[in-house]
């Protein structure tokens, strides 16, 4: 029976080492994605629009990559806004043409279902 003790001590000093260190756990919150993941079909890196207020099948029907401003057409009703870029990127809905009158800052790992009727431009910034 000691010997038995002392073998489930021993394994309970290794898995608390294992865990202080952080040895092998990848698991964390989402922001932490690495650059290759992919989700709901928007990969890493990009803000995806979905036609209506879901994922379309895992088919966005527009992507952004690059950080400016996007002018937007004929986006009219529900769609679903997903924010998947990396490092604290965020994505604005705008008013106006040309990034004028945005609104909240979206972050990273995020999607919103809005009204883009209103919305004629995105403003994505680092």
């Amino acid at each position: 029976m000691r010997s038995f003790v002392r073998a489930a001590v021993a394994l309970m000093f290794t898995a608390g080492a294992v865990l202080a260190t952080g040895a092998g756990a990848q698991a964390g919150a989402p922001d932490t994605r690495d650059a290759q993941d992919t989700y709901a079909g928007c990969r890493s890196g990009y803000v995806c629009i979905y036609p209506g207020a879901s994922w379309n099948g895992n088919r966005p029907e527009a992507t952004y990559y690059r950080y400016g401003v996007y002018n937007l057409n004929n986006q009219i009703g529900t769609h679903r806004v997903f924010n998947n870029q990396t490092g604290g990127a965020t994505v604005q809905l705008c008013t106006g043409y040309d990034g004028v009158g945005c609104g909240e800052k979206m972050p990273t790992w995020t999607y919103w279902d809005v009204n883009l009727t209103p919305i004629n431009s995105i403003r994505l910034a680092p």
